[in-house]
């Protein structure tokens, strides 16, 4: 809802004579709590119900976190604007702790991510990963109820809500690289809507859009879902894009990385060049293992 309604005020700043009305609607990511999103249908749960609105006519854009944005959407949508990216970071939250160094042996850490689980396992073997659904009020008491001795959120999100003091410290990418599209808003809307299109131009980020695109042809090249820990991350100085990416089991055992540099307006080159790099490095193999254990999982 915050940000239907940022990119609602965003309009009314550029066009103020024109009416916005916000079509508050529930999808199914948000009502599935008690399981991950690995094992419920991943991404499009988020995205789904606002596509129907669409397609009825009943709304003419929505907004949505990129990450929760499948690869390739739906025949009959594309995506109209990419917000410049809020901080792209994780975030280590505890009411004991300071950091992941100082979480003791068997200390419950929880996230919704096999990505984030992947990273902290690799680093802290020895730490006890779990599951943590529900929106951010619910992950937030769920801590605080002493369910977990630390949770991993987006900083984005906390810093959106106006919740930054819950934020113990920040993991660097060095440390914990991030999602595609993590930090970012993209607005999606019906296919052949010029005229949106035209209108939603001003809010199109360039520097946000090409850093993107880089990181989802990345996740795209294999398969892009929430059920396989995948990381890739771009940034641009001077109109040069460092793009980096990391694939691993859930346990972290097995990971690759890899990263490529150049122009950024080669997006999509750089993103399929740093996607072979990661494929010499075996990640097939290690997604192979991933759908194998997922699927052992479900059974």
């Amino acid at each position: 809802m915050w940000q239907a309604e940022h990119v609602r005020d965003r309009l009314l700043a550029l066009y103020p004579n024109c009416e916005v009305t916000i079509l508050g609607m529930t999808t199914r990511g948000d009502q599935i709590v008690d399981r991950a999103l690995s094992k419920v249908g991943g991404k499009g749960l988020f995205v789904k119900e606002l596509e129907v609105a669409m397609a009825e006519g009943r709304a003419d854009l929505a907004v949505h976190s990129l990450k929760d944005v499948p690869m390739d959407l739906p025949e009959g949508f594309a995506l109209a604007a990419v917000l410049e990216r809020e901080d792209p970071r994780d975030a280590f939250v505890s009411n004991t702790y300071a950091s992941l160094d100082q979480l003791p042996d068997g200390a419950v850490v929880g996230t919704s991510s096999l990505r984030r689980q992947a990273l902290i396992a690799s680093r802290y073997p020895k730490l006890v990963i779990r599951p943590l659904r529900g929106n951010l009020d619910t992950r937030l008491r769920k801590l605080d109820q002493g369910d977990y001795a630390a949770i991993i959120l987006a900083a984005a999100g906390l810093k959106r809500l106006g919740l930054p003091e819950r934020i113990r410290t920040f993991l660097e990418p060095e440390q914990s690289l991030p999602a595609a599209g993590q930090g970012a808003m993209a607005i999606e809307i019906p296919a052949g809507r010029a005229d949106l299109q035209e209108w939603l131009k001003p809010l199109n980020h360039t520097n946000t859009a090409q850093a993107v695109e880089a990181e989802r042809t990345v996740s795209k090249a294999f398969g892009g879902s929430c059920q396989i820990p995948l990381a890739a991350y771009a940034t641009i100085d001077a109109g040069i894009m460092h793009l980096r990416g990391m694939v691993a089991t859930p346990d972290g055992a097995r990971m690759a990385k890899a990263e490529v540099v150049g122009a950024a307006e080669q997006a999509l080159a750089l993103g399929a060049q740093l996607a072979a790099a990661l494929a010499a490095q075996d990640a097939d193999a290690i997604l192979a293992a991933c759908k194998v254990d997922a699927d052992n999982a479900g059974d």
